[in-house]
């Protein structure tokens, strides 16, 4: 089987790095661009990331000697590559339009950055959960006027530690839901010895993350109308994120209240026979487990749980009845940040697109 060609635009970064991993001798998928800023531009891969390589993997040989192309250069890198992996370090309005001159160049592009995901005709994928949202890309090439260039993202990385786990609970009719993310380091694109202002400290804010985490499921959750993706009414959200000196890893504490409360067998049931498209195609990327539950008291922890599906499955534990909701319960969900909720989720996103036909060879 000839492999696609992928394009990894914003390759210097962390994501970006991170993307390297992961495709290096992947079944579907071969690196044949890797694209950065013009500082970057011309120089070899090994050269332009220096001494900030953060994976703990080797850089891979065969992409060290590759010369960094021009990310600006679109007509040029799109000749190069059957689709693109997106995460670049540039403003939104920018950023959207670059991802959307690489899809009229007939490029799809599967992007990490948050830019076009409130765009309404622009599907935001947990594979797992919402994959009936590809259909609006139909509606969106309209748009675009393109035959094959579309745009898909994945959504913010905080939200993967719970959305995933009250999911499975739609059917149960939650009306509210407060949360309290704990997120890791590496959500900032650094590692802990390079945000020395951690040590022995949490900061209380992240900026933009709260909107993120109260309207992004919405979207998840939504359906489509005429062409667009319409976000659900409900459940109402209220977040509060938090970075915390971890390395990786997003840990969720979750607050929910039902229409009537469904009893904790009923919970846990749903959650460990959840099964999303990834796992009945057994894409290459895809945990065979999508949520994994605990019994234990003290579980899931971040150093412990969040490599669970190679850093791909999610976690939930300490599922309780809630004392300030009426019928509500309360539980504690894990991500891993960087593979689920980043480079990682966008590669499953990638194999799920090719095996439904939206990606092939130019």
């Amino acid at each position: 089987m000839k492999k696609l060609r992928a394009g990894i635009v914003g390759a210097t970064g962390m994501v970006g790095q991170r993307f390297i991993t992961l495709l290096h001798d992947h079944p579907y998928f071969e690196i044949s661009v890797l694209a950065a800023s013009e500082r970057s531009a011309g120089k070899t891969y090994a050269e332009a990331v220096g001494s900030r390589w953060r994976m703990s993997s080797p850089m891979p040989g065969s992409v060290a000697a590759m010369t960094v192309r021009n990310a600006a250069d679109v007509a040029g890198v799109a000749d190069d590559c059957d689709f693109i992996l997106c995460a670049v370090d540039m403003d939104k309005d920018a950023t959207r339009a670059l991802e959307e001159e690489y899809a009229r160049h007939e490029t799809p592009v599967v992007s990490n950055n948050s830019a076009n995901r409130k765009t309404p005709d622009v599907p935001m994928l947990i594979p797992e959960i919402n994959d009936s949202h590809l259909d609006v890309i139909a509606y969106q090439k309209r748009r675009l006027g393109t035959s094959r260039g579309f745009i898909v993202v994945k959504p913010n990385c905080s939200i993967q530690s719970y959305v995933p786990q009250l999911t499975p609970l739609l059917k149960f009719r939650p009306q509210r839901v407060i949360v309290s993310t704990y997120q890791a380091i590496s959500g900032s694109g650094k590692t802990l010895g390079e945000v020395p202002e951690m040590q022995d400290n949490v900061k209380p804010y992240i900026a933009g993350e709260e909107e993120k985490s109260e309207q992004e499921p919405l979207k998840i959750w939504g359906h489509i109308d005429g062409g667009l993706i319409v976000n659900s009414a409900a459940p109402v959200i209220s977040a509060h994120c938090v970075r915390v000196p971890v390395s990786d890893g997003h840990l969720a504490s979750v607050f929910v209240d039902f229409e009537k409360a469904p009893s904790p067998e009923e919970i846990v049931s749903a959650w460990r026979d959840f099964r999303g498209k990834p796992q009945a195609l057994s894409l290459p990327s895809a945990p065979e487990q999508f949520i994994t539950y605990f019994d234990e008291p003290d579980r899931p922890q971040t150093a412990q749980d969040r490599m669970i599906g190679g850093g791909m499955g999610v976690s939930v534990g300490r599922l309780e009845r809630d004392r300030a909701f009426a019928s509500g319960y309360k539980f504690i969900g894990l991500s891993h940040n960087t593979l689920r909720g980043a480079a990682g989720g966008a590669v499953l996103t990638a194999e799920l697109l090719y095996r439904l036909g939206y990606l092939s060879l130019k």
